[in-house]
């Protein structure tokens, strides 16, 4: 009867790794997404420069002037109301470019030679979002997440119940698209490169029920004794 659960047990098991198997999800589904074969993900064009619009905060610093120096608000029409000058539209400029704009407006009449920097104090750092069966699953900055095994050690790492040959890599470049399909345990033995990975980018780890199944069966092993193994052993 020991020697018919075990069996029983085992064949279990391997019918939930066959099920984990065919369970897997099918990917591009949907009607706007194409299937095709690509060698990697393509890359996005170079990150545009932050641009101010409504409601930004900048500090604006002119060297040796108080008076000039400052914090200031963007109003809801991209307008910013500043010291001898007036008001002064801003919203879609880099900081680079309003700091010229600045010093154009202040050279000569007010300054001789202004130097000005202009600092956003509320500007959105490049991100990317980590979800799946990752432990710390969250939006983490991109700087520090720059291919696909960083992106996944800042989150902690792989949860218990992930399905390592389905992790999904989602990005949208000129509108269109595109998911990669990766094994992070072969990445992380050397045998295929570690992607890169871009702002913007999300990454998901699949889930493996083979992998939680297994655990159930597990949980029944400690109620054979190894007398019981060693008998099915005698047996075969």
């Amino acid at each position: 009867m020991i020697k018919a659960f075990y069996r029983a047990i085992l064949g279990f098991g391997c019918a939930a790794a066959l099920a984990s198997c065919a369970g897997t999800p099918p990917i591009g589904q949907a009607s706007n997404v194409e299937v095709t074969n690509l060698a990697e993900l393509p890359k996005p064009k170079s990150s545009t420069e932050f641009t101010v619009g409504p409601q930004d905060s900048l500090e604006i610093t002119v060297t040796d002037s108080e008076l000039l120096s400052g914090s200031f608000l963007t109003d809801g029409a991209g307008y910013i109301s500043y010291p001898l000058v007036g008001d002064l539209y801003v919203a879609e400029k880099t900081p680079r470019q309003i700091a010229k704009m600045i010093e154009d407006r202040l050279r000569g009449e007010y300054v001789v030679n202004p130097q000005v920097r202009v600092r956003p104090t509320n500007a959105v750092q490049p991100s990317i979002s980590i979800g799946g069966q990752v432990k710390s699953p969250g939006t983490y900055p991109a700087a520090t997440s720059q291919t696909l095994v960083r992106a996944i050690n800042n989150a902690g790492g792989l949860a218990d119940y992930a399905k390592k040959d389905d992790v999904l890599v989602m990005r949208t470049v000129d509108g269109q698209r595109y998911i990669g399909v990766y094994n992070i345990q072969a990445i992380q033995r050397g045998n295929y490169p570690d992607p890169v990975i871009f702002a913007n980018d999300i990454v998901t780890v699949g889930d493996s029920p083979g992998r939680r199944q297994l655990e159930t069966i597990l949980g029944f092993i400690p109620l054979l004794s190894t007398s019981a193994i060693l008998i099915d052993r005698t047996f075969n």
